[in-house]
Protein backbone atom coordinates (compact mmCIF):
# COMPACT_ATOMS: atom_id res chain seq x y z
CA UNK A 1 0.00 0.00 0.00
CA UNK A 2 1.48 3.36 -0.97
CA UNK A 3 2.40 5.51 1.99
CA UNK A 4 0.39 8.49 0.73
CA UNK A 5 -2.87 6.84 1.68
CA UNK A 6 -4.25 9.08 4.40
CA UNK A 7 -4.61 6.60 7.22
CA UNK A 8 -4.45 2.99 8.28
CA UNK A 9 -5.94 1.40 11.37
CA UNK A 10 -3.60 -0.33 13.79
CA UNK A 11 -5.53 -1.53 16.83
CA UNK A 12 -6.44 -4.88 18.44
CA UNK A 13 -8.75 -6.87 16.19
CA UNK A 14 -7.79 -4.77 13.18
CA UNK A 15 -8.95 -7.20 10.49
CA UNK A 16 -12.40 -7.63 12.00
CA UNK A 17 -12.80 -3.92 12.62
CA UNK A 18 -11.63 -3.07 9.12
CA UNK A 19 -14.33 -5.37 7.79
CA UNK A 20 -17.00 -3.68 9.89
CA UNK A 21 -15.74 -0.27 8.79
CA UNK A 22 -15.85 -1.29 5.12
CA UNK A 23 -19.35 -2.71 5.55
CA UNK A 24 -20.51 0.57 7.10
CA UNK A 25 -18.99 2.53 4.21
CA UNK A 26 -20.83 0.33 1.73
CA UNK A 27 -24.26 0.85 3.31
CA UNK A 28 -24.55 4.10 1.38
CA UNK A 29 -23.02 4.14 -2.06
CA UNK A 30 -22.90 7.86 -2.74
CA UNK A 31 -20.22 8.77 -5.24
CA UNK A 32 -18.35 12.08 -5.24
CA UNK A 33 -20.53 13.19 -8.16
CA UNK A 34 -23.77 12.36 -6.33
CA UNK A 35 -22.54 14.12 -3.19
CA UNK A 36 -21.66 17.27 -5.12
CA UNK A 37 -25.01 17.21 -6.91
CA UNK A 38 -26.84 16.78 -3.62
CA UNK A 39 -24.97 19.62 -1.91
CA UNK A 40 -24.96 21.91 -4.98
CA UNK A 41 -21.39 22.80 -4.12
CA UNK A 42 -18.09 21.68 -5.66
CA UNK A 43 -15.15 23.18 -3.81
CA UNK A 44 -14.15 26.29 -1.91
CA UNK A 45 -12.46 27.73 1.20
CA UNK A 46 -14.32 25.27 3.43
CA UNK A 47 -13.15 22.31 1.35
CA UNK A 48 -14.94 19.84 -0.91
CA UNK A 49 -18.22 18.16 0.11
CA UNK A 50 -16.97 14.77 -1.09
CA UNK A 51 -14.07 14.95 1.40
CA UNK A 52 -16.40 15.84 4.24
CA UNK A 53 -19.23 13.41 3.45
CA UNK A 54 -17.37 10.39 2.06
CA UNK A 55 -14.20 10.44 4.16
CA UNK A 56 -14.27 12.55 7.31
CA UNK A 57 -17.85 11.97 8.49
CA UNK A 58 -17.78 8.25 7.71
CA UNK A 59 -14.58 7.85 9.71
CA UNK A 60 -15.90 9.91 12.60
CA UNK A 61 -19.12 7.88 12.79
CA UNK A 62 -17.08 4.69 12.90
CA UNK A 63 -14.79 6.08 15.59
CA UNK A 64 -17.78 6.75 17.83
CA UNK A 65 -18.60 3.02 17.84
CA UNK A 66 -15.12 2.01 19.07
CA UNK A 67 -14.05 1.56 22.68
CA UNK A 68 -10.36 0.94 22.03
CA UNK A 69 -7.70 3.60 21.73
CA UNK A 70 -7.20 4.26 18.02
CA UNK A 71 -3.78 4.66 16.45
CA UNK A 72 -3.57 6.24 13.00
CA UNK A 73 -0.51 5.83 10.78
CA UNK A 74 -0.25 8.81 8.42
CA UNK A 75 1.66 9.15 5.16
CA UNK A 76 2.75 12.77 5.59
CA UNK A 77 6.34 13.23 4.46
CA UNK A 78 9.05 15.35 6.07
CA UNK A 79 7.91 18.41 4.10
CA UNK A 80 4.43 18.19 5.60
CA UNK A 81 5.25 18.62 9.28
CA UNK A 82 2.76 21.49 9.49
CA UNK A 83 -0.06 19.10 8.57
CA UNK A 84 1.05 16.63 11.22
CA UNK A 85 1.27 19.36 13.84
CA UNK A 86 -2.22 20.61 12.99
CA UNK A 87 -3.55 17.06 13.25
CA UNK A 88 -1.96 16.57 16.66
CA UNK A 89 -3.62 19.75 17.88
CA UNK A 90 -7.09 18.98 16.54
CA UNK A 91 -7.46 15.24 17.22
CA UNK A 92 -5.85 14.74 20.60
CA UNK A 93 -8.17 11.85 21.46
CA UNK A 94 -6.24 9.44 19.19
CA UNK A 95 -2.64 8.32 18.81
CA UNK A 96 -0.87 9.37 15.61
CA UNK A 97 2.24 7.96 13.95
CA UNK A 98 4.19 9.67 11.15
CA UNK A 99 6.81 7.18 9.87
CA UNK A 100 7.98 9.29 6.91
CA UNK A 101 8.50 12.36 9.06
CA UNK A 102 10.35 10.27 11.64
CA UNK A 103 12.58 8.87 8.87
CA UNK A 104 13.01 12.37 7.32
CA UNK A 105 11.84 11.08 3.93
CA UNK A 106 10.32 13.12 1.10
CA UNK A 107 7.68 11.78 -1.29
CA UNK A 108 10.23 11.55 -4.10
CA UNK A 109 12.53 9.49 -1.86
CA UNK A 110 9.65 7.18 -0.98
CA UNK A 111 8.92 6.65 -4.66
CA UNK A 112 12.59 5.83 -5.17
CA UNK A 113 12.41 3.39 -2.28
CA UNK A 114 9.33 1.70 -3.73
CA UNK A 115 11.14 1.34 -7.05
CA UNK A 116 14.14 -0.31 -5.39
CA UNK A 117 11.83 -2.67 -3.51
CA UNK A 118 9.99 -3.46 -6.76
CA UNK A 119 6.65 -2.36 -5.29
CA UNK A 120 4.20 -1.29 -7.98
CA UNK A 121 2.75 2.19 -7.54
CA UNK A 122 -0.93 3.06 -8.09
CA UNK A 123 -1.83 3.85 -11.69
CA UNK A 124 -2.21 7.60 -11.13
CA UNK A 125 1.49 7.92 -10.33
CA UNK A 126 2.48 5.89 -13.37
CA UNK A 127 0.43 8.27 -15.54
CA UNK A 128 2.30 11.26 -14.14
CA UNK A 129 -0.08 12.60 -11.50
CA UNK A 130 1.47 13.99 -8.33
CA UNK A 131 -1.11 12.46 -5.99
CA UNK A 132 -3.22 9.32 -5.89
CA UNK A 133 -6.51 11.14 -5.35
CA UNK A 134 -9.87 10.14 -6.77
CA UNK A 135 -9.91 10.31 -10.56
CA UNK A 136 -11.13 13.81 -11.33
CA UNK A 137 -10.46 15.35 -7.91
CA UNK A 138 -12.23 18.70 -7.58
CA UNK A 139 -9.16 20.09 -5.80
CA UNK A 140 -7.06 19.75 -8.95
CA UNK A 141 -5.83 22.70 -11.00
CA UNK A 142 -5.75 23.53 -14.70
CA UNK A 143 -2.84 21.22 -15.57
CA UNK A 144 -4.36 18.40 -13.54
CA UNK A 145 -7.71 18.62 -15.32
CA UNK A 146 -6.08 18.65 -18.74
CA UNK A 147 -4.31 15.43 -17.77
CA UNK A 148 -7.67 14.00 -16.67
CA UNK A 149 -9.06 15.02 -20.08
CA UNK A 150 -6.22 13.12 -21.75
CA UNK A 151 -6.30 9.95 -19.66
CA UNK A 152 -9.89 9.82 -18.37
CA UNK A 153 -11.95 11.61 -21.00
CA UNK A 154 -15.33 10.32 -19.82
CA UNK A 155 -14.69 11.52 -16.27
CA UNK A 156 -13.56 14.93 -17.54
CA UNK A 157 -16.80 15.52 -19.43
CA UNK A 158 -18.89 14.12 -16.59
CA UNK A 159 -17.46 16.82 -14.31
CA UNK A 160 -17.80 19.44 -17.04
CA UNK A 161 -21.50 18.63 -17.28
CA UNK A 162 -21.88 18.71 -13.49
CA UNK A 163 -20.29 22.16 -13.38
CA UNK A 164 -22.88 23.49 -15.83
CA UNK A 165 -25.70 21.78 -13.96
CA UNK A 166 -24.71 23.39 -10.65
CA UNK A 167 -23.53 26.68 -12.14
CA UNK A 168 -20.04 26.81 -10.66
CA UNK A 169 -16.57 25.49 -11.46
CA UNK A 170 -14.03 23.37 -9.64
CA UNK A 171 -10.99 25.40 -10.76
CA UNK A 172 -12.63 28.83 -10.38
CA UNK A 173 -10.98 30.32 -13.45
CA UNK A 174 -13.03 28.76 -16.22
CA UNK A 175 -15.59 26.03 -16.86
CA UNK A 176 -13.97 22.75 -17.86
CA UNK A 177 -15.76 22.67 -21.21
CA UNK A 178 -14.07 26.00 -22.01
CA UNK A 179 -10.62 25.02 -20.75
CA UNK A 180 -7.81 25.33 -23.31
CA UNK A 181 -6.29 21.82 -23.66
CA UNK A 182 -2.81 23.37 -23.74
CA UNK A 183 -3.13 25.30 -20.48
CA UNK A 184 -1.52 24.31 -17.20
CA UNK A 185 1.77 22.76 -16.17
CA UNK A 186 2.22 19.52 -14.28
CA UNK A 187 5.32 17.40 -13.99
CA UNK A 188 5.37 14.51 -16.43
CA UNK A 189 5.93 11.97 -13.68
CA UNK A 190 6.61 11.47 -10.02
CA UNK A 191 10.39 11.14 -10.04
CA UNK A 192 11.91 8.65 -7.66
CA UNK A 193 15.18 9.49 -5.96
CA UNK A 194 17.04 7.64 -3.24
CA UNK A 195 19.43 9.71 -1.15
CA UNK A 196 21.21 8.83 2.09
CA UNK A 197 18.05 8.70 4.22
CA UNK A 198 16.36 6.55 1.60
CA UNK A 199 19.41 4.26 1.66
CA UNK A 200 19.09 3.95 5.44
CA UNK A 201 15.38 3.16 5.19
CA UNK A 202 16.07 0.61 2.45
CA UNK A 203 18.71 -1.06 4.59
CA UNK A 204 16.32 -1.27 7.54
CA UNK A 205 13.66 -2.91 5.36
CA UNK A 206 15.81 -5.51 3.62
CA UNK A 207 17.95 -6.15 6.67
Amino acid sequence: MLVEQNYLLSIPGTLQIKGEFLFDCQKKTYSATETIRKRRYINGPSGAPCTSELKRKVRQRWEQTQDDLLRYVWGYDCEEKHRAERLLQTTIEHEHVFPLIDAILTKDEVHGLLERLDIKRPLMYELGFRNNNCVGCVKGGVGYWNMIRRHFTERFYEMAGLEREIGTTCIKEVYLDELDPERGRIEDEMMGECGILCEIAYGNIVG
